[in-house]
């Protein structure tokens, strides 16, 4: 489909050419065109441009204001203090625009689709087998889904990798203990709920766990047992399975709460890569790379030191033989570059293992894995913290669980719904899943509304405000507009650009022009905070609208379904603004 042009393109175009026919020795120069509160666009590239060409910068404004044609687009241009043009568009434009945003036969409101021939894959969303899931886990979940359905959206080629810990020590004490005591997990892995099933293995990695500390014969026969595992024992890996199996029904319950598509095929964690662990460390060492010290194989680097000044390596294998996290990083990079022949690496990981990135990015650049044109980033987010600003910890001090705050999210929201649904007529399986999109919307905005390398502080309270940047105050500025379209009775959505505009009406208009270039900015750029910061300004735009501008009581019939259009236009790009962050916007609330 064709996309629109954006008005902020068609200004730009027409200052373009009449700073080339100013000055055609400077026909690439930039007008630096940006949204002003003095009129729509302020453009600042002539004192630059001034400067180059050795020009007064007042003088050579005037002579762009000169050459800009005006009148289809451009109302007016003027020059502004040492040489800013001041740009206003007419409210034709503004109108004709978002016409062809709403008739874009695609739904997409006119953002491009362009089909990439590269291939992305993004590691996120990454919980541990026979571990419950805690709020650390969110951010990497939340903010991986929103980035992957902004990359899908703009026509971004993308595989998901989900790396689980499924590997390591561990599992051969859990292994040894069930093989010891095979009745404590006898159930079938279909018939049980998730949170059954990580109950199930929580009691069994606790009944293992103190049988390991105190049972020096069992520890050696669980020490043993890893050592079958890699191996690929036959009978040793079937009872693996069978943990990663019950896993993987709590995973998945997990992300159902979370409103999330994980699927199966796109789990490939820790014990994926096994098979390549032993080439990886050949080659590494092979091309001197990584060296033996003191009987592991590390990779030194000349920035990175410890407080004692000594180098501190990345060690890919260690003295005993056993492999390290970097040994599998290493390996997924191959598989990732040279099987699913990705050119861009995501690894939406916390920001504490940023040195570990670092380190395994630089070793696979030497390695020649990460060559030219294969670009690896690591998205690194910040702590979740509570109210009191330190790590967020339940009162006995323990990690707080998922599971958990995402119940209370939605018992919190449900009880906000609940309190407006008599006045809208919700009934109660309304209330209970409009409840569900209300909390679980609200978890997710806190998260995404932030900067994902900031700590943000989960307040629930705060969360499920109907006031400030909070997603329910978008999902209501939704519901009421749908509101509006089941009072206008006859009167249909209709774009009128032979009107005037008021303040309100053009400023809501601009607003909803920018969506395109705002996805496309924030898709390449991987930051869906930029994304909700657009969507709340649209939502504070529409309010003050609300205010000064009576839609359905407006003075004329073309004013009437030219304000539905608009508002009509606003709940379209709020429902797809917010589905591309992952949440939902009821049509009631």
């Amino acid at each position: 489909m064709a996309s629109v042009t954006s008005l902020t393109s068609a200004v730009h175009q027409r200052l373009a050419n009449a700073l080339t026919a100013a000055l055609p020795e400077h026909a690439d120069a930039d007008p630096l065109l940006r949204r002003s509160d003095r009129a729509d666009f302020q453009a600042n590239g002539i004192l630059a441009l001034a400067k180059k060409a050795k020009a007064n910068p007042r003088e050579l404004a005037t002579q762009v204001v000169e050459r800009v044609v005006s009148g289809d687009v451009v109302q007016q241009v003027e020059v502004s203090g040492p040489g800013f043009l001041n740009i206003t568009v007419t409210d034709k434009a503004i109108m004709e625009n978002l016409a062809a945003r709403a008739a874009d036969p695609a739904g997409r409101l006119g953002v491009p689709h362009a089909e990439r021939t590269g291939t992305t894959v993004i590691d996120y969303a990454q919980p541990n087998v026979a571990k419950e899931m805690h709020v650390g886990h969110l951010r990497s979940a939340v903010i991986g889904d929103a980035v992957v359905k902004l990359l899908e959206f703009t026509g971004e080629k993308v595989i998901r990798r989900h790396h689980i810990g499924d590997w390591g020590t561990q599992f051969g004490m859990l292994i040894q203990y069930l093989d010891e005591h095979p009745h404590e997990l006898d159930h079938k892995a279909d018939t049980v709920s998730g949170e059954e099933a990580m109950s199930n293995l929580d009691r069994l990695y606790k009944a293992a766990r103190k049988l390991f500390d105190s049972d020096e014969e069992f520890k050696t026969r669980a020490r043993r047992r890893v050592v079958d595992l890699q191996a690929g024992d036959p009978h040793t890996l079937a009872m693996w399975q069978k943990f990663v199996d019950e896993s993987k029904i709590y995973f998945y319950s997990v992300f159902e709460k979370l409103d999330m598509e994980i699927r199966d095929a796109d789990i490939v964690g820790e014990s994926g890569y096994n098979d390549m662990l032993a080439e990886t460390c050949r080659l590494l060492e092979e091309s001197g790379v990584a060296v033996r010290s003191e009987g592991a194989l590390c990779v030194f680097f000349d920035d990175i030191k410890g407080p004692d000044g000594k180098p501190v390596p990345l060690i890919v294998q260690k003295s005993d033989g056993g492999y390290g996290y970097a040994a599998t990083d290493l390996s997924a990079i191959r598989d990732r570059v040279f099987n699913l022949k990705a050119d861009t690496l995501l690894y939406v990981v916390d920001a504490r293992q940023a040195l570990h990135f670092k380190m395994v990015f630089e070793t696979a650049r030497r390695a020649g894995w990460l060559g030219d044109g294969v670009r690896a980033h690591q998205l690194a987010f910040g702590t979740v913290l509570g109210k009191d600003g330190k790590p967020f910890k339940t009162r006995e001090g323990e990690t707080v669980k998922l599971e958990d705050l995402l119940d209370e999210a939605v018992e919190r929201a449900t009880a906000v719904v609940r309190e407006k649904a008599e006045k809208v007529g919700l009934s109660e399986e309304e209330i209970v899943e409009n409840g569900r999109y209300v909390g679980i919307g609200a978890v997710k905005y806190a998260d995404l509304s932030t900067s994902a390398v900031r700590d943000y502080k989960f307040d629930l309270d705060q969360m499920v405000s109907l006031n400030g940047d909070t997603s329910v105050y978008l999902q209501y500025a939704y519901a009421r507009i749908q509101s509006i379209l089941r009072k206008a009775g006859d009167a249909r959505p209709v774009a009128h650009p032979e009107l005037e505009l008021a303040p309100a009406e053009r400023a809501l208009g601009l607003q909803l022009d920018q969506f395109g270039e705002t996805v496309l900015e924030v898709a390449a750029s991987w930051e869906p905070h930029k994304l909700a910061a657009y969507l709340y300004q649209l939502a504070t735009l529409l309010t003050a609208f609300y205010d000064q501008c009576p839609v359905l009581k407006a003075d004329t019939p073309e004013q009437v379904e030219n304000r539905l259009f608009l508002v009509d236009l606003t709940a379209r790009t709020l429902h797809q603004g917010m589905a591309l962050l992952g949440i939902r916007t009821p049509e009631r609330l």
